[in-house]
This record gives structure tokens, sequence and C-alpha cells, in this order.
């Protein structure tokens, strides 16, 4: 079953490129691919999103799976950010509180390399960092200091993550 992996604005799918040329030679009605795409992702609106698309080539159906946005990504539409700073060191471009990122390492916990709450947040801030966004008005390596130190482990107790 060949299988096609594309990075799409979300809802805003089309048949041009990358999509097209790759659908065309298996066969699929590349509009209705495009319109399923485009109904999966809408709740993704300003983002990018990676899909899948598995195709039959014998029966010409199609499957969609739809990822889950960077976190980056994540993170520019949390804090209504148009980009990441050029020079995160000396640029600061946004703040996001703590209680976003615990919601946004919540959302992601099961694509992070982490299984535990507390270090998906901590990969969460690490993303902030690069892109010169702060936390609770605090350069990250403050944040994890503070992790170190036990402050926010009231907020973020250790927890399994969920299989």
């Amino acid at each position: 079953m060949p299988e096609i992996s594309v990075l799409v604005e979300g809802g805003k799918a089309s048949a041009g490129a990358p999509l097209g040329p790759a659908l065309g030679p298996l066969g699929v009605n590349i509009s209705q691919v495009v319109s399923t795409i485009n109904d999966k992702t809408k709740g993704f609106s300003g983002m990018k999103v990676p899909v899948k698309v598995k195709v039959d080539a014998s029966s010409k159906s199609f499957e969609v799976e739809v990822g889950s946005p960077p976190v980056s990504a994540l993170i520019k539409k949390e804090i209504s950010l148009q980009k990441g700073a050029a020079n995160p060191k000396e640029q600061n471009v946004g703040n996001i509180s703590m209680s976003q990122v615990k919601e946004l390492a919540e959302m992601k916990l099961d694509n992070l390399s982490s299984y535990k709450i507390k270090s998906a947040v901590r990969e969460i801030i690490g993303t902030c960092n690069s892109m010169g966004v702060t936390v609770e008005g605090k350069k990250a390596k403050e944040i994890q200091r503070e992790f170190d130190e036990g402050k926010w482990d009231s907020v973020f107790p250790e927890e399994a993550k969920k299989s």
C-alpha cells in the first residue's frame, strides 16, 4: 500500500504540489483526498500539520492520517506569535504561562520522547527557549533551575505516560 507523507497547512491542502503530483500516478480521486485532508485538519488552521495518505492502488481507496503539529507551531498559536526570534539568545518575542506550557505538554505527551508530564514540560520549555519565548517572564535556564529546586513539583506531579 503506497503511502505519501506531506506537511500541509491546516484546512488549506490543495491539488497542487506536493499532493497532486504524488497522488496522480496512484489513480485516486485527488479532489476527494484534498477534501478529506481539509476536513480533518481544519482545527489546525494556520499551522503546518503532518499528514499521511495511504492508497490502495487496486481499489483506488485511501486513508488519511493526521499527525500532531510540531511543538513550535502549537506555541506560536497559543501566544498568537507570527514567528520565533531570529536570535533567541538576544531577542525575546513573547511570553507563555506555565499553565499554557502544561496544556501543550499534555497535548503532545504521546509524541514527545518523555514518558512523564514533568519531563514533557521541560521539553516544551526548551522549545520555547529556542524560539525566544520566555516562560512566566523568565528565560528557560531559570525555569529549568526552578524545576531542579522543586518549585514546580506541586504543579507537575510525576505521573506515568498513558499507554
